[in-house]
């Protein structure tokens, strides 16, 4: 049995703007399986259909949508605004590839909630092998609400998928295109939103969008010492697991 463990630790680069050719771009007839977590069925602009998050243990979060996701299409924004998250194990059944050949495994990250680094840090564990070390997403992603993705190759008919989203795609990673290139004028505001965050009470973000805010989802938890672990397993119509767990 494969899995992929999440482990909690203890312990802006100004870029040009990148316009990306998107017209010529298209995944979705090698997609073998997606899946917008916490949220509804959505079709990127790449072409890979998200199927709707078809779990009902634990909560499915829109807390994101009170932010305009940085690094992607407005379109697919969504797929970073919504989240399943729960403080015990629960599981998404995923097929194994039938073909031999290269997978990969496109984990989808946002920060949507913290305002700073190592308030959520963990480690990704694939068979009992660290492939992501300590992995803090808002120092990742460069800030809150801005989008993360992180490749995994595997082969054949085994191995592995938390997240915002993911989705497995037969092919190599080099045909996956990267999210879109920091904008100066989003870093300059993310620059002024860090040196705000000591003074705002946390769940105050900057950078709304003009709608209802939603429920906070850690209003009634303990966030000093919150975080969200989780574990994958993908083996031969083995269940995918997610862990979520607060200590």
């Amino acid at each position: 049995m494969t899995s992929l463990e999440f482990k909690r630790w203890l312990s802006l680069i100004v870029l040009p703007l990148l316009t990306l050719a998107v017209e010529d771009i298209f995944l979705g007839d090698n997609i073998y399986f997606a899946v917008n977590c916490g949220g509804q069925e959505h079709v990127d602009i790449y072409g890979v259909h998200y199927q709707a998050d078809p779990l009902h243990v634990g909560i499915a979060s829109d807390y994101g949508s009170r932010l305009s996701i940085m690094r992607v299409d407005s379109h697919d924004a969504i797929l970073y605004q919504t989240e399943r998250y729960h403080t015990n194990d629960f599981t998404y059944t995923v097929p194994v590839p039938e073909e031999d050949g290269e997978y990969t495994l496109v984990l989808k990250f946002c920060e949507v909630y913290f305002q700073s680094s190592q308030q959520k840090v963990f480690d990704v564990l694939l068979n009992d092998e660290v492939m992501i070390a300590e992995l803090d997403i808002f120092k990742e992603a460069g800030g809150i609400g801005v989008a993360y993705d992180h490749l995994l190759t595997f082969y054949g008919s085994l191995d592995n998928p938390k997240i915002n989203a993911f989705y497995i795609y037969r092919g190599s990673k080099s045909d996956i295109p990267p999210l879109y290139e920091m904008s100066f004028e989003d870093d300059i505001e993310g620059e002024e939103m860090d040196e705000e965050t000591d003074t705002e009470p946390r769940g105050e973000v900057s950078r709304f969008e003009d709608e209802p805010l939603v429920e906070d989802p850690y209003a009634e938890q303990d966030t000093s010492h919150m975080f969200i672990p989780f574990l994958v397993a993908f083996a031969c119509f083995f269940p995918v697991l997610f862990c979520l767990c607060k200590l």
